[in-house]
């Protein structure tokens, strides 16, 4: 049997009154006695009537719901920013729809369609590592569309962005390792045409050019998935492994290649931090008990995620058009454990 809400029909009949009579008492309208709003009232909660939200964006031409994208909702760096969001959207009687484009520009597209077809008022998004084409993006902005860029942003759309501070937070890790005797240091980062990718490089140089070391090109390594596909971190990590002159510390440039990195050394029986240093960027909560516990650049991933809805709410309800825009940069955190 299919599944059929109570609408303002089925109130009307069961209290054999007319529909605009229910319509009216729901609105708390001046017309409608004190008596039959009551009446209406407890009838409405007993049956767990809820009002159309679709017949109400019609009317009111606003949905109270925002679209977010990620690449992968399993990441906790992202599970913690969708929960900074929701905290703030739930709070402002909004309703979050969260898809995930796991690094696809083909799923990415299909999950714009979808969100802005249903209505959405705004969206936060954190773009794909495949995606290189933004022409659908800027199109739904130039139409009036609130969009907030949460961690990874495209640079020409003027609108809010949030990320987290990756060049200090490379920086610092660096220096860290090269204050810790580390020489020879390998980055395996996300895609380079990420912005991330492109401040965290920045990091990792300018700690090199400061300590006067060269980085070995050799021990650079990009993958296209960020990680979440184990094998790209595996080939990475051999081809490093194959160079005559090997790394004696591993920087991660995203949670899952910290993890992933972590999982090759131990299965290569690689010991850490005797025979290789390695730290990297993650949110994962359980870092500090994998042996070893891993040193680890933290983002303050909750927290962009608030900012970004705080961000985005203001783009919705604002009376008039917004002409000046943030680019929120939140400090990151260097944990330092046994790992270096």
């Amino acid at each position: 049997m299919k599944f059929s809400a109570v609408t303002i029909k089925d109130i009307a009949r069961d209290l054999g009154l007319s529909t605009s009579t229910v319509s009216r008492a729901l609105r708390d309208s001046h017309e409608i006695s004190e008596a039959t709003k009551k009446l209406v009232l407890e009838h409405a909660q007993k049956v767990h009537f809820k009002p159309n939200r679709i017949a109400q964006s019609l009317k009111e031409k606003k949905s109270l719901s925002i679209g977010v994208i990620v690449c992968e909702i399993a990441n906790s760096y992202f599970s913690q920013i969708i929960n900074g969001i929701e905290s703030i959207a739930y709070n402002h009687g909004y309703t979050v729809i969260t898809a995930q484009s796991m690094e696809s520009a083909e799923r990415e597209l299909m999950n714009l369609e979808y969100l802005t077809s249903s209505s959405i008022d705004g969206l936060i998004i954190s773009v794909s590592t495949e995606t290189n084409n933004f022409s659908y993006l800027k199109k739904l902005h130039e139409r009036g569309l609130p969009i907030v860029f949460v961690d990874r942003v495209i640079e020409d759309i003027e609108t809010h962005k949030v990320i987290a501070d990756n060049y200090k937070g490379a920086y610092k890790a660096t220096k860290h390792l090269i204050e810790k005797g580390y020489k020879r240091i390998g980055l395996i980062s996300n895609n380079p045409s990420l912005s991330i990718s492109r401040e965290r490089f920045d990091g990792f140089k300018d700690a090199h050019i400061e300590a006067k070391i060269p980085i070995k090109e050799n021990l650079i390594e990009y993958i296209s998935h960020g990680g979440m596909i184990y094998e790209e971190v595996e080939a990475a990590l051999n081809k490093l492994y194959k160079n005559k002159v090997k790394p004696d510390a591993i920087l991660g440039g995203s949670d899952k290649i910290t993890t992933g990195c972590l999982r090759y050394l131990k299965n290569k029986k690689i010991k850490i931090p005797e025979q290789v240093g390695l730290i990297g960027f993650s949110n994962t909560d359980l870092t500090d008990l994998l042996y070893p516990p891993l040193t680890v650049i933290r983002q303050p991933a909750y927290e962009m995620g608030e900012a970004s809805a705080s961000l985005l709410l203001s783009l919705i309800e604002s009376k008039r058009p917004q002409t000046k825009f943030e680019k929120r940069i939140q400090s990151t955190e260097l944990i330092i454990r046994k790992s270096t």
